[in-house]
């Protein structure tokens, strides 16, 4: 079972998947083990509320099956101010989940990629940029919620933020999908015990498309 623990505006429609283009893949080597470190991918993504814009790194799983979320060395490692992408689960904007977290906070307790997650709100958007194709996807915020440890280790919640990415013995289950195009966020949240945030921050967001 995969955990979860390690992982510290405008107006849109939504329409069918067949209307829209996707992200095409592979965005990283099929054979490529969920075990090796961090890959570039060709995305990124932007948070218009935040005035976010991040480069995404491919991630798999720690050696307790946990999603990898590396950590830099210093203040100013780029690792901090990165969004880390599930590589395990659904690309984005394809049908599916997938999931991206993101620190908190850097080495010295400063603020990092999604320090203020915790403003995004119901309507807001996320994009999703393709370098390659210069597509840009975009999502809208449909809830927040705040997990704690035990909450976090539930099945039905892991599933929820994962979909079918959800990892038993370190290989992806076969993709179930409703055929909607999920979008989760993941950082940290609560009060710093035993070296760790108590709670998680997810962001559920789906996605849709501007009315040309």
């Amino acid at each position: 079972m995969l955990l979860l623990w390690a992982v510290c505006g405008s107006i849109l429609w939504a329409v069918p998947l067949s209307a829209q283009t996707d992200i095409p893949g592979p965005l990283v080597d099929p054979a490529l083990s969920l075990y090796t470190g961090p890959v570039s991918v060709p995305l990124e993504i932007e948070i218009p509320a935040l005035n976010l814009t991040a480069p995404i790194l491919g991630v798999g799983l720690t050696l307790t099956n946990a999603m990898a979320a590396p950590r830099g060395i210093r203040e100013t490692d780029p690792l901090w101010y990165s969004v880390f992408w599930y590589r395990g689960g659904g690309i984005p904007g394809n049908a599916g989940t997938a999931t991206l977290a993101g620190h908190y906070n850097d080495v010295l307790g400063r603020p990092a990629v999604f320090a203020f997650l915790a403003d995004v709100v119901v309507g807001d958007v996320i994009l999703i940029r393709d370098h390659r194709t210069g597509h840009e996807i975009p999502f809208i915020v449909h809830e927040t919620a705040r997990y704690s440890a035990e909450e976090a280790a539930d099945p039905a919640v892991l599933a929820r933020i994962f979909g079918a990415a959800a990892v038993s013995g370190g290989e992806a289950l076969s993709p179930v999908s409703d055929q909607t195009a999920h979008l989760t966020l993941i950082t940290c949240d609560g009060t710093w015990v035993d070296d760790t945030f108590n709670l998680r921050l997810v962001v559920y967001a789906t996605r849709a498309q501007y009315p040309f």
